[in-house]
């Protein structure tokens, strides 16, 4: 008979009171299901906006499953600075005399703080051939800044550390992390673009293309980190400063910088001269005799509604993190900024962002628009969200470290490979010689 004649042959089965019980749950759910996908395309109010971010900061489930996985489940070996030659003279300068006390201060400090929150983390792995990743410590900026190390010396030390790790030229850097903690980015290390082109690079900053042809950022393989806000501010219990409430803060807006010479500080400055009572731009003296306290600088900071970012250097701002702490909304005035955790954060609900190129009576006019409730609605989700800024253990529901591990696990591979690595019938990788992974000698030929 046709195979298309069977389905008059199908037994009638009788229909049981557990049927007609699966129907109506089945019913019952189509319908809660819909409406669950109706409302997740409603658009997105200030209450959903809250609730989503409290079910994603202190849910179980912070990060989208789709690319990251339900869990936390990566292991990270941490590289010890008497285990290469070189890592030492990277992380305490050439003479040893640079200290992690003195690298941990500033908007530069992540390059100690994500290297001391790794070597207590549960995600460390001691076993190299257990790794999902290789992290690689090294303060050079630090150590740059304090006169420990030169560019060039920067440059050969790199090279020569690279040269000594078989599971970066396994993977030709793949599996490598390394920190650039300033808007210099991967940039400090001058020949980064040969050897670490393939590493995963940490660092506030997503644009150098004003000073170079090139940016170091490459936003599918490099994580996007917060700047280093001072310790007094984020602690909890007793902050520095408390925040003002909003009747009471002095200023519509304030900037609190340099000039530097740059454009659009320069227009900030000269905005504050036609509207002192508006805006506040002091002529800060960050060394010398009048040198700004840091309890002094977040009192100026937290008078005014809005805090203005403006790009200096480089594209990414410290007084951007800075504004959620004293709580003031940030007003971002660089084209050219990245944020981190864009997968977890709508950084339209929780700042404003403003042509650079329209500074100007305009935007105070703008600013002065908006309402007070609606001011402190912003600021009410910028609590919710403000934890992902705190460099704090990965073992907090939120922290920057976990936003950290979260994205860093999105980047793990099972395999990894180079232009210089082979494989054998029998699993085994060798190099161009067949010499088998175990044996390779030191120093590998770079890059």
């Amino acid at each position: 008979m046709p195979p298309h004649h069977y389905h008059h042959h199908h037994h009638q089965v009788p229909c049981t009171r557990t049927h007609q019980i699966a129907a109506l749950l089945l019913v019952v759910g189509t319908f809660f299901f819909t409406r669950l996908f109706d409302r997740s395309f409603a658009p997105c109010t200030t209450t959903t906006l809250l609730r989503a971010s409290q079910n994603q900061f202190f849910g179980p489930h912070a990060w989208p499953e789709q690319g990251y996985g339900s869990q936390l489940s990566l292991k990270i070996y941490v590289y010890d600075a008497a285990e290469i030659d070189g890592l030492n003279q990277l992380m305490y300068g050439r003479d040893g005399k640079i200290t992690e006390e003195a690298c941990l201060k500033g908007q530069w400090g992540t390059q100690v703080k994500i290297h001391k929150l790794l070597l207590t983390s549960r995600y460390r792995t001691r076993k190299k051939e257990d790794a999902d990743l290789f992290f690689v410590p090294s303060y050079v900026k630090c150590a740059r800044m304090m006169g420990g190390l030169n560019d060039k010396e920067i440059n050969q030390t790199y090279v020569k550390v690279i040269s000594q790790m078989p599971y970066f030229r396994l993977s030709g850097g793949r599996n490598h992390i390394f920190v650039f903690p300033s808007g210099a980015g991967a940039h400090l290390f001058k020949s980064w673009a040969t050897f670490i082109n393939r590493s995963i690079i940490l660092t506030p900053e997503g644009d150098r293309t004003d000073k170079r042809d090139t940016s170091a950022f490459n936003t599918w393989k490099d994580i996007i980190i917060p700047g280093n806000v001072d310790d007094g501010m984020t602690k909890d219990g007793t902050t520095v400063v408390r925040p003002l409430p909003i009747s009471k803060r002095k200023y519509l807006a304030n900037y609190l910088g340099r000039a530097q010479g740059k454009a659009g500080r320069l227009q900030l400055i000269e905005l504050a001269r036609q509207f002192p009572e508006k805006l506040e731009c002091p002529d800060l003296k960050f060394s010398g005799p009048d040198k700004l306290g840091r309890k002094e600088y977040f009192e100026h900071l937290r008078n005014a509604k809005f805090c203005l970012a403006p790009r200096g250097e480089s594209s990414w701002t410290l007084r951007f993190y800075e504004s959620f702490f004293v709580e003031c909304v940030p007003v971002i005035l660089s084209d050219q900024t990245e944020l981190p955790f864009q997968n977890v954060v709508d950084y339209s609900q929780v700042s404003i962002k403003w042509p650079s190129s329209r500074i100007g009576p305009q935007l105070l006019q703008y600013l002065e628009s908006i309402p007070d409730k609606e001011i402190e609605a912003i600021l009410a989700r910028s609590r919710q969200i403000r934890c992902l800024f705190v460099y704090a253990a990965d073992s907090e529901p939120c922290s920057a470290m976990r936003g950290i591990m979260w994205e860093l696990q999105r980047k793990v591979r099972r395999f990894h490979h180079s232009a210089e690595t082979f494989w054998l019938h029998n699993g085994s990788i060798v190099n161009r010689n067949l010499v088998e992974f175990p044996k390779w000698e030191l120093p590998m030929p770079l890059p």
